[in-house]
């Protein structure tokens, strides 16, 4: 398996990496969690909500809320057992980002080209930082802080997060921070890890990461999208470690079969130390935004004419459960901390699904709800 080398130390550091490093280390977003909670984090602020806007953008953007609600209702969460995170701030996010991404956040036209909702450009920026980037962030420390949680426990999952269209300088996709690339530059420094594995599985190709780690020998990418559908970053592909490309239309069974197919090629070819799990459920059958076009503006508005209900994702529910299954089991039997992000999913059915698959990972002893 490949091994890269340890990171090197602080002495030999760029003046860019030191600044990085300094930054991690005087974060807030890492602290301790008693054992009392479990490793499910999430917070009420996840959720977007403002005067109606977020229903102009297909993404449910109250799926984290309906998530924890779901879990609740079945006896499988205590509230009052889910970790809440720290917000990132902008020092946390320079880490990553530029300052002059950030500064253009401030901008409330390039926040609504982000997100895809334009009526955003609108308002003043104070209020977009409020009601949509501050939720954003809040997810990013969720999402950070999950590595923490999965050293410590074996698992965590952010129910939010895995914005993976989302790179260093540039947003896109309704994705504004790179909370992916963010929480692993967090654990090369604070946990000490120097070889993580990225499986992305959501529907969608995940360029932001891949151009963020392109040169990075210590992240391996196994991404498995559809390559015929958004973003169609041809460039961030060459970056892709391990490449499975799904065709529109690909049943529940094929699909699951190249997943087993996958993790045994990334098993025997890589051994890290911990595995970020971007689990979009956009594949789930029925999901608009697992096919049309290669533009995601142009998604939007072939979304808002679909009248026949058609999807090219056909993946079931249950596949969306056993396909997570098969990833928790894969990072168990290899004893490798995992963390989960919900990423993308579409549909208002989604927030079930995420709940159901966490349910049955939990009644297969994959992860373990009860606290001491």
């Amino acid at each position: 398996m490949s091994s890269p080398p340890p990171l090197p130390p602080p002495s030999s550091l760029s003046h860019h990496e030191t600044l990085r490093r300094t930054r991690v280390l005087s974060s807030n977003l890492y602290f301790d969690v008693p054992s009392t909670k479990v490793p499910l984090i999430y917070s009420s602020s996840y959720d977007i909500s403002f005067l109606g806007l977020e229903k102009l953008h297909p993404f449910d953007s109250s799926k984290w809320g309906r998530i924890c609600e779901f879990l609740a209702s079945e006896g499988v969460l205590d509230k009052k057992r889910i970790v809440d995170p720290q917000e990132a701030s902008e020092e946390d996010l320079l880490v990553v980002h530029p300052q002059t991404y950030l500064d253009s956040l401030k901008r409330s036209s390039a926040v609504a080209s982000i997100v895809e909702v334009p009526p955003v450009a609108m308002l003043p920026n104070c209020t977009v930082q409020k009601k949509i980037l501050y939720p954003f962030r809040k997810q990013v420390g969720g999402s950070v802080l999950a590595a923490k949680l999965a050293k410590e426990r074996g698992w965590a999952i952010n129910v939010g997060g895995g914005f993976h269209h989302c790179s260093a300088d540039k947003g896109g996709g309704f994705c504004v921070y790179a909370d992916i690339s963010l929480c692993i530059h967090f654990a090369f420094v604070r946990l000490s890890f120097s070889r993580v594995m990225i499986i992305d599985l959501d529907a969608h190709q995940g360029n932001g990461h891949e151009r963020d780690f392109a040169d990075d020998r210590r992240v391996y990418i196994l991404d498995m999208y559809n390559s015929e559908v958004y973003p169609l970053d041809f460039t961030a592909r060459r970056y892709i470690d391990q490449k499975v490309e799904v065709k529109n239309g690909a049943s529940t069974e094929e699909y699951l079969q190249k997943l087993d197919d996958a993790l045994e090629v990334a098993g025997r070819t890589f051994d890290p130390e911990l595995i970020v799990y971007n689990a979009g459920t956009d594949i789930l059958e029925g999901d608009p935004l697992g096919r049309l076009s290669s533009n995601f503006r142009l998604e939007l508005r072939l979304l808002q004419n679909l009248s026949d209900g058609t999807s090219l994702s056909s993946i079931t529910p249950d596949g969306i459960v056993k396909r997570d299954e098969k990833v928790f089991a894969f990072a168990r039997d290899k004893n490798i901390p995992l963390l989960m992000l919900t990423s993308g999913g579409y549909m208002k059915s989604s927030a079930k699904v995420i709940a159901d698959s966490i349910i049955n990972l939990s009644r297969k002893q994959l992860i373990d709800m009860s606290c001491t």
